[in-house]
């Protein structure tokens, strides 16, 4: 398992643009298009799955799915880089606010959103 952070990956995904001169191309709105783009593909390899065969993927498929989610993460990230977003700072502070929305005795095995309950 590797040990790099979230900061070693957007520093070597922004090396990896300037080199190439795509920094002019990674706006925040092309890179939240791309990212919705790329959810998009990794969806296509649930399309179709019953709830079993999702969850047990052959070697192959799951190869797949790893690179696509791959590539959420990377645009994520470059969006996180160009708006200056501590993408671990906002999950944490995220996940205090689902402990509030979602109170442990009152959600436990309900899949309501949040607006739906009382």
């Amino acid at each position: 398992m590797s040990h790099h952070s979230l900061d070693d990956l957007s520093r070597q995904l922004k090396e990896f643009a300037r080199t190439r001169d795509w920094e002019q191309f990674h706006s925040p709105k092309n890179l939240s298009m791309a990212l919705t783009a790329e959810s998009g593909e990794l969806l296509e390899h649930f399309q179709w799955l019953r709830e079993e065969q999702s969850a047990n993927l052959d070697p192959d498929k799951k190869e797949a799915v790893a690179l696509e989610m791959a590539d959420i993460l990377i645009y994520l990230v470059r969006l996180a880089e160009r708006l200056d977003v501590d993408l671990l700072d906002a999950a944490y502070r995220k996940m205090e606010i689902n402990e509030q929305r979602y109170p442990r005795d009152k959600v436990r095995g309900d899949a309501r959103r949040a607006d739906e309950y009382d």
